[in-house]
């Protein structure tokens, strides 16, 4: 049988065409999800964006995330479309509540931090409110998104709380998991009103936690996320504030766009227990932990992420269709699941292609980039831009390992597939110092430069296999990368000391998707001291990241070109079909056999008509995540696909299951 990870192996070489690396100093390509004919492609970031909360204010959209332990926290970005974001500030420029938050005397503070964050507006004034372990809830406020923000904190810790302003001046909050609890907040909204707390749903009502909290057309609706049975999307409503609410078990069921569940870590320390991929889990990268907004031109979209293994959790954008009153990510015909590659929400004006970050860094700037994270709170004074103009200089901090050592320098690994590659200056380095480019995750690998006795040596430090393998190092300026393609989780190490040959170091490493951290794979920056004297210093140069895939089409569509199709059933490979590609508009195409056209009914039958081509025969060409084709007619919403007993093509499946045995997916190629 073929599953999606063989189809992942054997169709990203032959069917993918990546983007090469230029020879321009640094690569400026990075994943993009608007595809430039009027339609986006899912996730809109390809790189961790967990726990989103999303808000229009006017015809600007806004929205926020978790970042956990890494500093500044709390990002806010804006967009016209939902689909081109800018970077506008950090809410929060650190976290410092002790030791732990600074990584001191053996403690830390991984996978706690700050997290859920309801982003609100009222009066002119944004708020975002937000948890932190063992704190009060957090509550940033600010008049302008780009900062400053104002910061206190409530009386009450609220886990994975949402707040609603309604509109007779009262503020509401809902929180809670498995049973989520409501009440009113005081009018300075630093607790909760004396008396108004109620218990609004127990744990076998099936509402979950990450609440996000509503009020459409004179009714209250809650939106939440359920892992009991496989991840979803509840959602429960009401007429009045306090209910009682009727819930609906699933407003999006399933969908991950035909993902697999990956590596899954099983304990925390090594020898490290890991469950290998399960393409039989049909709801481990669904959507779920989201919310619904509306545009200024009336159209209703939702918002989630969904865990894709080792890249972390990623922003995904779902037209809604409203249905008995309640409002499924998904379109009609087809509730509850909603297309990879969908047209773009409507605005005013045409809107820029733009994403928030620059990734590629040259540390020229006297700034650094909003990209950029550290590990824990900083030591300030221990890092540099300015003491080496155009590099970023780390002094070494003394730490046991990579796991402890402060002022490491993070940014979110990004995928599909991506390439660090790090110009380190290792001369400053002292005796017991090790600097250089780590993938943060649990467990960890790092590619460092190490001084011992004088002498400079390449480490490669694996820590799922606790080894090391050391190349005797002759030159102190060295490039040292890490390719790592996220929908196999692997990645390989290797050097270069002239920036143009590279040699593969160490074994293939796997990077797995873990809760310790609660983040995906970040790429690192590092140096540290493994004895007790004071270190030296590593100065980077500049950091590339390539992106061989930075497009929602890891092919573009073969417009006005005859193409092969196959499908896998399951089974064996299906005939081979001939058709030519028409041009339909926004992403979709008719299917041309000489006169004929590939012609969908309302039953799902599929024939050949000698018809003008239209609705019937228009299919919106789309791909699984790992470049596998997916048809989607245009009539009913449902996927083209082999019937795995039959053999008959229908148009009958309501999205790709993992598994690949479904006959949705598709490999194409030209004469």
């Amino acid at each position: 049988m073929f599953t999606a990870i063989m189809l992942a192996w054997l169709a990203l070489p032959a069917a993918a065409q990546p983007e090469p690396r230029t020879g321009s100093p640094l690569s400026h390509r990075t994943w993009t999800p608007d595809n430039n004919n009027g339609t986006f492609t899912n996730p809109v970031f390809y790189d961790e964006f967990s726990d989103p909360d999303l808000i229009r204010v006017g015809d600007w959209f806004y929205l926020t995330g978790t970042t956990m332990h890494a500093m500044p926290g709390l990002p806010v970005l804006r967009s016209k479309d939902m689909v081109n974001w800018e970077f506008l500030s950090y809410a929060a420029d650190r976290l410092d509540f002790g030791p732990a938050y600074r990584l001191e005397d053996g403690n830390n503070i991984y996978g706690r931090g700050i997290w859920a964050p309801s982003l609100r507006y009222r009066n002119g004034v944004f708020y975002i409110f937000s948890n932190v372990n063992g704190r009060g809830t957090q509550i940033y406020s600010a008049v302008n998104p780009r900062g400053p923000w104002t910061h206190w904190e409530m009386k009450r810790s609220l886990h994975d709380l949402s707040v609603l302003f309604d509109e007779d001046g009262k503020a509401y909050v809902v929180w809670g998991h498995q049973d989520m609890h409501i009440a009113q907040l005081t009018d300075d909204l630093l607790d909760i009103v004396p008396g108004t707390e109620q218990v609004v749903f127990s744990k076998t009502d099936g509402m979950g936690e990450g609440a996000h909290f509503y009020k459409f057309g004179g009714r209250y609706y809650i939106i939440s996320s359920n892992y009991a049975g496989g991840f979803r999307m509840p959602a429960a409503r009401a007429h009045h504030v306090f209910g009682p609410y009727e819930v609906n078990q699933a407003i999006s069921k399933d969908e991950g766009f035909g993902m697999v569940r990956g590596y899954r870590l099983n304990n925390k320390q090594y020898p490290f227990e890991v469950s290998p991929p399960n393409p039989a889990s049909r709801d481990a990268s669904a959507l779920h932990q989201g919310g619904v907004v509306l545009t200024e031109a009336g159209e209703w979209w939702g918002f989630s992420m969904m865990d894709y293994n080792s890249v972390g959790r990623l922003f995904s954008l779902a037209p809604v269709t409203w249905q008995d009153g309640w409002p499924y990510f998904g379109l009609p015909g087809n509730p509850g699941r909603n297309p990879r590659t969908w047209v773009k929400p409507r605005t005013k004006e045409p809107q820029q292609i733009r994403v928030p970050f620059v990734r590629s860094d040259d540390f020229a700037e006297p700034e650094l980039k909003p990209i950029w994270q550290w590990n824990h709170v900083p030591v300030d004074d221990k890092w540099s831009l300015t003491e080496r103009p155009g590099f970023l200089r780390l002094h070494a901090l003394s730490a046991d390992n990579f796991w402890e050592a402060r002022n490491t320098l993070t940014q979110r690994a990004i995928g599909p597939v991506s390439s660090p590659t790090v110009v380190l200056d290792a001369a400053g380095l002292l005796d017991n110092d090790v600097a250089g480019l780590a993938l943060l995750n649990l467990p960890y690998a790092t590619l460092g430069v190490e001084r011992k006795d004088g002498a400079l040596s390449l480490a490669l430090f694996d820590q799922a296999r606790n080894s090391t393998v050391r190349v005797p190092l002759g030159v102190q300026r060295v490039w040292l990368r890490a390719e790592c393609d996220f929908l196999k989780e692997k990645a390989r190490f290797s050097y270069s000391t002239d920036g143009q040959n590279f040699q593969p170091i160490g074994d293939e490493f796997t990077m797995i998707f873990q809760l310790t951290t609660f983040q995906g794979v970040r790429y690192g920056l590092f140096a540290y001291n493994t004895g007790k004297q004071k270190g030296g210093m590593a100065d980077f140069d500049s950091i590339d990241i390539h992106q061989p895939y930075p497009r929602g089409l890891m092919r573009p569509i073969p417009y006005d070109k005859q193409i092969q199709m196959k499908a896998y059933t399951g089974r064996a490979p299906a005939q081979a079909m001939n058709f030519t590609v028409q041009d339909m508009g926004l992403g979709r195409v008719a299917l041309r056999a000489g006169d004929n056209y590939l012609s969908v009914g309302l039953d799902g039958g599929v024939t050949l008509q000698a018809a003008r081509p239209g609705v019937a025969q228009s299919f919106q060409w789309m791909e699984t995540p790992t470049g596998e084709l997916l048809l989607m007619s245009l009539l009913t919403n449902f996927y083209l696909r082999i019937h795995p007993q039959t053999g008959a093509l229908i148009a009958d499946s309501p999205g790709p299951i993992p598994d690949g045995s479904d006959g949705v997916r598709f490999l194409w190629s030209t004469p």
